[in-house]
């Protein structure tokens, strides 16, 4: 229901392990069926309106086309966001 949001979803879609390697800053993992940064982006997708989960997505897809590890792309967002 975001057109804008639409590349970042497809971005994330493209990355699974990546997203599902990274810890959410924006509270969610503590609530049921939130485990990490890619279930933001399933199901019911807090990441539709939450900034941070947007965020963190951005660097992601970013980081991860320009070759980093998922190690260097965690170091990165918990700089940012943690």
């Amino acid at each position: 229901d975001r057109e804008e949001l639409i590349p970042l979803f497809d971005g994330i879609r493209k990355i699974p392990a990546i997203a599902d390697g990274i810890r959410c800053h924006c509270g969610c993992a503590d609530l049921p069926g939130y485990y990490s940064l890619l279930s933001c982006y399933e199901g019911d997708a807090m990441a539709r309106i939450c900034p941070i989960c947007q965020g963190q997505g951005r660097l992601a897809v970013r980081l991860q086309k320009e070759g980093k590890s998922l190690d260097a792309i965690r170091v990165a967002i918990d700089a940012q966001f943690g």
